[in-house]
Order: C-alpha cells, then sequence, then structure tokens
C-alpha cells in the first residue's frame, strides 16, 4: 500500500509516565553539563488505590537541553507512523528536518539546524533512564524499569545524501507503541510553545484526558517535578512561572479561561487547577507522512509515479537497505560503477534481493563496518572533550577538587541526598572553573 504523502508530521507522540516529570532541568546551564544526573518524582496510585511516589533519575553523560524533548516525541511519532519500521527510523537528516517543521519544505539545505540535529541525538543517545515506579502499559502495573532512548548509526561524511539510523531501545519502543503508553498530541501546537509551555502541556493532555477538570495540584510539583525549574525557587517565583505557562496554555485554547486558575491554599502554599480547552477535545490521531525512501528515490532517478510503485511493491526493509547499497556506491565509487544508472542498478538488484537470488555485496559491509569504528571513535572523542580539564592549572584544578569535596559534604549534611549533593556540588566546582578562565 503506498504511503500517504504529507509535508510535516501533525502528531507527536510522548510516554504517558515520562509527560508526568521533566526529564532535565529547566535552566541550559544547569542541564547543559557532562554527567548530569536530573532527579525528579511523581505521584501515581497502585493496585490497591494508594498514592505512591515514583522515583526518576535520568543520567545525561553528554547533557541535556529541554528542546530536545521535541525530537525524541518527534522521531517516534516519525517512526511508528509506518508499522513496518519495526523499532528502526531510516530518514535523511532534511527528512527528519523537514517533517518536524523545522525548515521549510522548499529548503535542501538545514544549515544551522542540521548541526542541532546532529547535537541533540548525541545527547538524546547518551541517555539512561530509570524509574521506580513506571507504568507498564503491557502488563498493567507498575514496575522498576530501566532503559535507553535509542542508538544510531550514521555516514562518516556529513555533506553525504545517506540515511541516517536510528534504532530505539526495544524496552522504551515497547512501551511508547503501546495504546496504553502512548500520548499523542499535536505537534505544530507543541513547537510553538516555549520549552517550560511544552511541558505542561503535555502534563495537561495526560491529566485531562477522561476528565474536564483536574484536581488541586500543588504549584511546587509542577514547577519542580513537571517543569523543571530548580527546587529552591522561592514560593513566589513559583507562582509567577508556571502562572505565564497556564496563562500561554489558556491563550493556545488548550486549557479553558476561567476555570483553569491558580490560587493560595495558605501561606508560600499553592494550588493549580487545569481545566480542558477546545483544543483537548480534538483527537490527535495517528499522522500520514510520506515514506522516508520516497525522498532518496527521487534523488537517484525515479519518477514519482515509478518511486511510489516501488514502495508499494516491496517490503520497507528490503527497500531501505537497497536504496543505502545504491548511494553508498555512488558517493564511494561514482556514477562510473554503475552500466546504466543508479535508479537501473536498483531495480535489477531489488528485484533479484526480493526474489531471493542476491544479497548485499561484501563491500557494503565493509563501508557499514568502517563507520561503526569511526563513529564509535568519535563518540570516544566527543566524551573526551565534554570531561577535559586540560584548560585549568593542576594545581588550581587540585583546589578546585578541595573546594567541591567540601561542598558535597556540606550539601550531605543539609540533607540532600548522594546524588543529589555530588551534582551541586559539580556545578559549583564548574562555576568556579569558568571564573578562574
Amino acid at each position: 500500500m503506498t504511503k500517504t504523502i504529507g509535508k510535516q508530521i501533525q502528531s507527536g507522540v510522548g510516554q504517558l509516565t515520562m509527560v508526568e516529570h521533566a526529564l532535565c532541568p529547566l535552566d541550559a546551564r544547569m542541564s547543559l553539563t557532562s554527567d548530569l544526573v536530573h532527579e525528579t518524582s511523581f505521584s501515581y496510585t497502585d493496585q490497591h488505590k494508594k498514592r505512591r511516589t515514583g522515583r526518576v533519575r535520568v543520567c545525561c553523560p553528554l547533557g541535556l537541553l529541554p528542546q530536545d524533548e521535541l525530537f525524541v516525541w518527534g522521531l517516534l511519532a516519525l517512526t511508528l507512523a509506518d508499522e513496518q519500521n519495526g523499532g528502526e527510523l531510516h530518514a535523511t537528516r532534511h527528512y527528519l528536518l523537514r517533517h518536524l517543521g523545522l525548515i521549510d519544505e522548499k529548503s535542501r539545505r538545514g544549515g544551522r539546524q542540521y548541526s542541532r540535529l546532529s547535537e541533540a541525538i548525541d545527547r538524546l543517545a547518551a541517555v539512561r533512564y530509570f524509574n521506580d515506579g513506571f507504568y507498564d502499559p503491557i502488563r498493567s502495573e507498575h514496575r522498576k524499569v530501566s532503559f535507553g532512548f535509542f542508538s544510531y548509526s550514521q555516514p562518516s561524511d556529513d555533506d553525504s545524501t545517506r540515511a541516517w539510523r536510528i534504532i530505539w531501545d526495544p524496552l522504551f519502543f515497547e512501551f511508547a507503541k503501546a495504546a496504553r503508553g502512548a500520548l499523542r498530541f499535536d505537534l505544530t501546537t507543541y513547537r510553538q510553545l516555549d520549552v517550560a509551555s511544552r511541558r505542561l502541556y503535555l502534563f495537561a493532555r495526560k491529566i485531562l484526558f477522561r476528565k474536564d477538570i483536574s484536581h488541586a495540584i500543588s504549584v511546587d510539583h509542577i514547577a519542580t517535578n513537571v517543569l523543571g525549574y530548580a527546587a529552591d525557587l522561592p514560593p513566589f517565583e513559583q507562582n509567577v512561572r508556571v502562572r505565564r505557562c497556564l496563562a500561554r496554555l489558556v491563550a493556545a485554547g488548550i486549557l479553558r479561561k476561567g476555570d483553569s486558575r491558580l490560587y493560595k491554599r495558605t501561606k508560600n502554599v499553592y494550588s493549580l487547577v487545569m481545566a480542558r480547552g477546545p483544543h483537548l477535545l480534538n483527537s490527535n490521531t495517528k499522522s500520514l507522512v510520506e515514506s522516508p525512501q520516497l525522498e532518496p528515490l527521487l534523488e537517484l532517478g525515479f519518477q514519482p509515479l515509478e518511486a511510489k510503485r516501488l514502495l508499494a511493491k516491496y517490503p520497507t526493509p528490503l527497500l531501505r537497505e537497497w536504496i543505502d547499497i545504491t548511494l553508498t556506491a555512488r558517493d564511494r565509487f561514482g556514477l562510473s560503477f554503475f552500466k546504466r544508472s543508479p535508479a537501473a542498478y536498483l531495480s535489477f538488484y531489488l528485484d533479484r534481493a526480493a526474489k531471493g537470488q542476491d544479497g548485499p555485496p561484501d563491500w557494503w559491509h565493509e563501508v557499514r563496518k568502517a563507520e561503526e569504528r569511526e563513529h564509535a571513535k568519535r563518540a570516544r572523542q566527543q566524551q573526551a572533550n565534554v570531561v577535559d580539564r586540560s584548560s585549568v592549572p593542576q594545581k588550581a584544578m587540585t583546589s578546585l577538587e578541595n573546594v567541591r569535596a567540601d561542598i558535597f559534604r556540606h550539601f550531605l549534611a543539609a540533607g540532600q541526598s548522594e546524588i543529589q549533593a555530588k551534582q551541586n556540588a559539580r556545578r559549583f566546582r564548574q562555576a568556579a572553573e569558568k571564573t578562574k578562565a
């Protein structure tokens, strides 16, 4: 069946448990640090109707930006748009940016957006997520879980038009694609909001999915655990910032004016009530978008009708494999490699492969292995660059480490967990390093 053509994906897909809390601090100065460990919590009702607290730890070796959430929920939606993808997404970076609405559909170059996409994928691929109260939609129970988002493989040549390969973590993908684990939302609306309002939008969409108005929710919980503001933010500032997000969601029609309100309960204690607006009354269905294989087929010389015929005739995994083989041959060996044309080469070997008469050539496997080695080398170098301390003299570094140790002990004595104390002490040390530089 031919894939339906669409310029941008309409619906993003969030994971139901994960939209209840922030994945990283909202402040980029805190979140874009090496070896970031973000701790947060959320409340849930167990099978005995008792309220419980789920503890979450998100380990981000390369740091993480709140803006990166657009990529993970958008890429997930693109993967789920085609059932044949099977937990993998093969697409060019131009396709990804165009369907996420981050570049104009007529643009052939992403420029700064290419770098933004690549850096976000690097950070997301390094993330490890831990949760002791995660709702498993397959088994219908809360469980202790650990998983990552995805791993990836991309051409070593930054100018290559070959597809990037994103392989989702099997456990995360199982949870995200389950009917009771996925949260569909309007990606255009999401993209137009600031990062704090994006988080409140997804939280509201879950809370108000089956009810018109929410129960009263602590503003402290919303500000700290849902939006990702610093835990030491004064109540008045929490109130101001959450109220600002509330106003933006009301203006967008996500929440209903009048019934959605933030009010004071006692001194320095505020609560938030959310009421479903007209936007949330609209159901977000599965997006229908063009196949990621259409763009490279057109680039190889196929006419639109011919390309659509191939999309309808061959299974997605087989088609994307031979498209990559053909593009690799063109990039490495030039047009002289083909007796007639790249399109004729692809058609001939695709037909033979579908009949079981041919398989991928040995040289292509060698290229893939070389790219994997190059990717591993670049990843090691990137990690080394993130934690490089060579710019600070050894004597100064020793002094800074002593200061960090003292601050760490101070935070422990103040009642912080060991992880929080280490994280906060590291931030103080990094600030001191910048001052000395």
